[in-house]
């Protein structure tokens, strides 16, 4: 099984080398990485010049966001399945795809997701929070879940056949292509129980009290655009569920 690994950079000078590296040490080889830059100016493409023979895709070109991006890295991908690592995050360990692979391997699945580890921005060994995913069962995203979307791994034909990022989306493409894949589509979904990502904190949709309220606005939109309709209480429950990440 080929894995893509897509990561988008824009002036991510302080972490992308940590990301990288995260990638190339896995166990398992049988890896194409693809990076896709919005050509940065703080010296990020320098270091990806570093590696670049390590690296199966380097596009640098202007685009109009980090989702726009994803999607021209999901055009690239030529592997059976296709995973996401932002700039700023990187994997726990050497064996994260090794044990991807035979979770897909083992459950005949369309798509897994894992656990991820809030991590604080200059210590990353200093864990802040802990998004402990839990069994998906059917109808849970009517409840406030989701899965961490950089835990998502999913196959290439998914994507083919529900789709990509919809752009309309300025936060939460990640939330609408999940609710669109595992809710509305109903993909045969595997649970790998293992932290599996790292993530610095500090995330575009979460920043601000103002960003908070647009991603809200987003995750309601996303049910409207695919038709459906949640409780009363789902998209109150969904921020509130992070409470208990923090024990």
């Amino acid at each position: 099984m080929k894995v893509s690994i897509i990561t988008t950079t824009y002036n991510s000078a302080s972490t992308i080398e940590h990301t990288i590296q995260s990638v190339l040490n896995q166990s398992y080889t049988n890896i194409e990485y693809i990076i896709i830059d919005g050509v940065s100016t703080d010296g990020t493409l320098d270091i990806l010049n570093r590696y670049k023979d390590r690296l199966n895709k380097i596009i640098s070109e202007k685009d109009t966001g980090i989702y726009d991006a994803l999607n021209k890295g999901i055009d690239l991908a030529t592997g059976d399945v296709i995973g996401i690592l932002h700039s700023d995050d990187f994997y726990t360990g050497s064996d994260v795809i090794e044990n991807v692979v035979n979770t897909f391997d083992q459950n005949k699945c369309d798509g897994l997701y894992a656990n991820l580890y809030y991590v604080d921005k200059d210590d990353t060994n200093k864990i802040k929070r802990k998004w402990h995913s839990g069994n998906y069962s059917d109808g849970a995203f009517l409840n406030g879940w989701m899965p961490p979307h950089p835990t998502f791994f999913v196959k290439k034909e998914i994507y083919n056949k529900f789709g990509k990022f919809n752009l309309q989306f300025a936060t939460a493409a990640d939330y609408e292509l999940m609710l669109r894949f595992i809710h509305k589509n109903k993909i045969k979904l595997a649970y790998l129980n293992k932290f599996i990502v790292k993530m610095r904190i500090g995330g575009k949709s979460n920043d601000t009290l103002k960003s908070r309220i647009t991603a809200n606005m987003d995750d309601r939109k996303a049910w409207e655009v695919n038709g459906l309709k949640p409780r009363f209480y789902t998209l109150t429950l969904k921020p509130l569920r992070k409470i208990f990440q923090f024990f």
